[in-house]
């Protein structure tokens, strides 16, 4: 069987973590195409043949955005046992993994205003990653009113958007160079307003 066109002559994944990368720290409107293809080290016609537009890259981004920090910050919300260790978990995973060195810094999705940048489609798709990330907090919180560990008093979506505000604050501050140090500390002072269970 013969194959028709000329085989790509650039490895795909490591282009793709490039415009990551790129895409990361300087926003989907900020980065050109001409940026994308100097740190991707392709022509144009190769970035359009191999993912189709920059709004198609830019998705394909988030994705791998995703498959690598994702597992990395929310696992502990899966993990069993207590939802106070769990959501401690979070905020110091978040605290040692956002302000990464080698990396632009803070959360992608949590940084990302592409729908403010005119691309209305991204724009709802980076809006529904968050709302995700929310219903985590808010379903790990759920089960510890369920389950007596918070008092029945306690306003859960209130709770969840406090703790998830705090770690997506943590991310802007680590865009401005916080510390993974400075930024457990925020984490350690968040946990001080879990609720005590009445006596």
């Amino acid at each position: 069987m013969t194959v028709r066109g000329r085989p790509r002559s650039f490895d795909r994944d490591a282009a793709l973590d490039a415009a990551t990368t790129l895409f990361w720290r300087k926003g989907f409107t900020a980065t050109s195409i001409a940026d994308l293809c100097r740190a991707m080290g392709i022509a144009s016609p190769s970035l359009y043949a191999a993912f189709g537009s920059k709004e198609a890259l830019y998705a394909e981004a988030l994705d791998r955005y995703a498959e690598g920090y994702e597992p990395r910050i929310w696992s502990s919300l899966a993990q069993p046992g207590p939802a106070r260790a769990a959501i401690e978990g979070f905020l110091l995973a978040s605290a040692a993994v956002l302000p990464e060195s080698g990396k632009p810094g803070g959360c992608m999705v949590t940084l990302a205003s592409a729908g403010q940048e005119g691309c209305e489609a991204l724009g709802k798709r980076i809006l529904q990653s968050r709302a995700e990330g929310l219903a985590r907090v808010e379903a790990r919180l759920a089960q510890a009113a369920d389950t007596g560990e918070l008092p029945a008093a306690t306003d859960v979506p209130a709770l969840a958007r406090f703790f998830l505000g705090v770690q997506q604050g943590m991310s802007v501050q680590a865009r401005d160079g916080a510390t993974s140090g400075q930024l457990e500390g925020v984490a350690r002072a968040a946990m001080a307003a879990w609720p005590a269970r009445n006596r």
